[in-house]
């Protein structure tokens, strides 16, 4: 809504939208019935829509099955040039767009569209995945200078959710997302609002549209003994996120980090410290906690090797040099990290790293991981006092 809310508010010629409206598995008709009834917003103040469909779009019955006003332009699987309708007297601007036919494009898709319009701004749609992203299949592949040599002045990109922009003579923009959907969309999220002045020239404006904003919190925890007391810091970490946040409101994944003797209760008692964080956050106001990470470690008093903690420092050194230290363990672990992995959607896969060595650097550190949430479950907490 933020972004036709945008294109109103600045009478713009057109919105242009270079594909996957939907997520291929998206089925909510109440999705597509709000999708109409923004564009229908559009056709009302006179402002035209262009469309191409992305792979996800081309999975999705639902984009198939819409009904768009007149002044919806949706392009399909041949390329197609569309002149905008504009006042006379005013230079001519011309769409070029094509679609998706299936979720799948391994080839360059570049050569299938028609040339520039001569005497026209020829302004281009396409769903790539440009030279390759993390993180992101290889779709319609290409590169900036491919891009360039094609001719035309302004090239709107899709499929890739980071934003990048080569402005120039030939301009080229992969805006992102209008709205982030999780941590790993992290930042604000915005779309570009494009004006071609008299002389052609193209100017490109970032205008943030994200109503939420997802962000890693980095919290240090380091000599912090009282439970309260790092509640507290928790909130004071949150409230600094918050503050000239561009969005509207702040999701915020929090990473604990430092040495404390609170280590192992708060591996142990995470739930209670994700709850009383909620707490604070809901007093910040347009705040929320995704989740609670924890990567402390005990300080010099709890790794002590005389005191009621020495059985479980004498446990952990035991486990780290005569269990997770030998290769038929790791071997083992590796095999149920490769049993979980094949169980998993292919973009999820990605969690557990993209070559050899990535992969066995995440199984290390789930080994290091369990190990430590095993100990704090073992830790007796006589010390702990309360929350």
């Amino acid at each position: 809504m933020r972004v036709v809310d945008l294109c109103l508010a600045e009478e713009v010629d057109a919105l242009i939208l270079a594909g996957d409206l939907y997520d291929g598995t998206q089925t909510s008709m109440k999705t597509a019935r709000f999708l109409a009834e923004q564009v229908r917003r559009l056709h009302e103040a006179g402002i035209a829509t262009f469309v191409i469909r992305g792979n996800h779009d081309a999975m999705s019955q639902i984009t198939r099955e819409l009904v768009f006003p007149e002044s919806v332009t949706v392009f399909g699987g041949r390329a197609g040039a569309i002149e905008i309708d504009r006042p006379a007297g005013t230079f001519p601007v011309t769409i070029h767009g094509l679609s998706f036919r299936d979720r799948h494009a391994p080839e360059s898709l570049l050569d299938k569209y028609r040339p520039p319009v001569a005497g026209a701004v020829n302004i281009g749609l396409l769903h790539t995945s440009l030279a390759g992203a993390p993180g992101h299949d290889n779709y319609a592949p290409c590169s900036v200078a491919d891009l360039q040599a094609a001719g035309f002045d302004y090239w709107a990109l899709g499929h890739i959710h980071k934003r990048s922009v080569v402005e120039g003579q030939r301009a080229v923009v992969m805006p992102g997302m209008p709205q982030g959907r999780d941590i790993n969309e992290a930042g604000p999220k915005s779309v570009s609002l494009v004006t071609v002045a008299d002389d052609r020239t193209i100017t490109i404006e970032e205008r943030v549209t994200s109503v939420a904003q997802f962000e890693r919190v980095p919290f240090d925890v380091s000599g912090i003994e009282d439970w309260a007391e790092l509640v507290r810091a928790g909130e004071a970490a949150l409230a600094e996120a918050r503050h000239g946040l561009a969005s509207d409101h702040l999701v915020a994944r929090l990473k604990l980090t430092g040495a404390t003797p609170l280590s192992w209760r708060l591996r142990r008692d995470i739930d209670l410290l994700k709850t009383d964080l909620d707490e604070r956050a809901a007093a910040i106001g347009a705040c929320w906690v995704e989740s609670v990470e924890i990567e402390t470690r005990p300080d010099g008093a709890a790794t002590a090797t005389a005191g009621p903690e020495a059985p479980l420092i004498e446990l952990r050194r035991l486990i780290a040099e005569e269990v997770a230290g030998s290769a038929a363990f790791r071997m083992e672990a590796s095999r149920i990290v490769n049993d979980l992995a094949a169980r998993l959607p292919p973009e999820s896969r990605r969690l557990f790293g993209t070559d050899e060595a990535a992969f066995e650097a995440a199984v290390a550190a789930l080994i290091d991981e369990g190990t430590e949430d095993a100990l704090a479950r073992l830790h007796a907490g006589a010390d702990d006092g309360e929350a």
